[in-house]
């Protein structure tokens, strides 16, 4: 969490942009051409662009800032668990339980921060987690983020339920993609979002397993989410004042086109599933094991990483099904609530792993560079981030996206620094003092 007190924007952060944007339109008349959502998106942009840069330090600076652009049901949708939100808790506290084992009177002048995951080099252990409806925080926000984190010499891992095309994605991306496979639709579907996946460069597939049914997430039901997705006009109209509240975002989500659908999957009829079938749809198509043998044929190709892994006994079958990578993982805390922290899985899971057939990978909780290195420390190969970016991608978008990267990537070094490793593979278990 942030550690100091909360710097509240101002009540209407945006208003000056307008005025200023309304000068320029009676200087040079031909710019009122352009729609009135593209006007007032571009004109504000600046706004969040400068604070990001300007005011935001830690994850939870870029939190805040999301918070105070986007409306609130789509704040919450990506900053919310299942239940009671005690897992996604648990997940941030357990980083904050370790504690570190410095060795000090060592100098270097720089520090090593790349690895190898399945043969590519990427610039630090964080890779991009899949993060489903990214394209509600900022338009076309799955490729505006891909272009950010191929830059930053990361792979960026794309969900299945988002709203860009997965072409288009990988085409932003311009370096490593891995694709992200729900089994939304059944069978056929999904080998369709395969196929597609393969043909347009993606080099590997992750399959989550950890998704029988959507999770119970209670701040939906507070913030009237249902409502917006189902309702009425009429029942919507009490949630407007909040809705334009958020004017650059709002502006930004209706000249994107509004409530997103799933490009990427096709449905038997050739459309695009739509936003709100997404709960049905997942209850319906539950992957087991027995799915792994025709997934992998349908891939054909490159490795099979498995997302969800949870348990010793998961994680042997993931390596029996010859998955070439595990994602020790329980949803960021969004599916099942009480499930034990990912860093205390991983502590338990990690040793009965091959290391030379699997490599191990975790995510949840991870909010700084200090992060990384514990969780390095306790034999992850890599970490994936997924909160920390999207809440860069709501607060500025690319921008944004950039300044999370750069935030975790300077500490990862600080860290290294004033822990006394000038390479991140010479980060063991001797690195932490203590796991309480």
């Amino acid at each position: 969490m942030r550690p100091f007190p909360t710097v509240r924007s101002e009540p209407h952060p945006e208003l000056h942009a307008l005025i200023g944007h309304g000068l320029d339109i009676f200087r040079k008349p031909s710019l009122a051409l352009e729609p009135v959502w593209q006007q007032g998106f571009r004109a504000t942009l600046p706004y969040w662009e400068n604070r990001v840069n300007k005011r935001c330090h830690c994850i939870d600076d870029l939190r805040q800032t999301m918070q105070a652009r986007v409306s609130l049901q789509v704040a919450d949708y990506f900053l919310g668990g299942a239940g009671q939100e005690i897992t996604l808790k648990n997940n941030v506290e357990a980083f904050n339980r370790v504690a570190f084992n410095a060795r000090f009177a060592r100098r270097f002048d720089s520090v090593d921060m790349e690895v190898t995951i399945l043969g590519q080099k990427i610039s630090m252990p964080v890779i991009a987690a899949p993060v489903g409806s990214l394209r509600t925080l900022f338009p076309v926000g799955e490729a505006v983020a891909a272009s950010v984190i191929g830059k930053a010499g990361t792979i960026c891992t794309l969900s299945t339920l988002t709203g860009t095309r997965l072409e288009d994605v990988k085409e932003a991306a311009n370096g490593p993609c891995w694709f992200q496979l729900y089994l939304v639709g059944g069978r056929e579907v999904a080998v369709k979002a395969i196929l597609r996946a393969k043909e347009a460069g993606y080099s590997a597939l992750v399959l989550t397993i950890d998704t029988p049914v959507a999770g119970h997430r209670m701040r939906d039901h507070y913030n009237g989410t249902p409502t917006l997705l189902h309702g009425t006009l009429l029942q919507k109209l009490p949630y407007a004042p909040q809705t334009l509240w958020h004017f650059n975002w709002l502006m930004g989500f209706y000249g994107d086109g509004g409530l997103m659908d799933f490009p990427n999957i096709q449905l038997k009829d050739g459309k695009p599933m739509v936003y709100a079938d997404i709960g049905k749809q997942l209850e319906n198509s539950a992957v087991t094991w027995a799915d792994v043998e025709w997934i992998r044929e349908a891939w054909g190709y490159g490795p099979l990483i498995i997302k969800g892994v949870q348990t010793i006994e998961d994680a042997k079958l993931a390596m029996e099904y010859g998955a070439a990578a595990i994602v020790i993982s329980n949803h960021g805390g969004r599916q099942l609530d009480r499930s034990p922290s990912t860093l205390k899985m991983l502590a338990e899971i990690g040793p009965y792993v091959d290391r030379k057939q699997t490599r191990v990978l975790m995510d949840g909780g991870v909010r700084s560079g200090a992060d990384v290195l514990i969780a390095r420390a306790l034999g992850a190969d890599a970490v994936l981030i997924g909160r920390a970016y999207a809440y860069g991608l709501g607060a500025g978008g690319g921008v944004g996206v950039s300044r999370a990267l750069e935030l975790i990537r300077a500490d990862i070094s600080h860290h290294m620094r004033l822990l006394g490793y000038q390479s991140i593979n010479e980060v063991g278990r001797e690195c932490i003092h203590s796991l309480h």
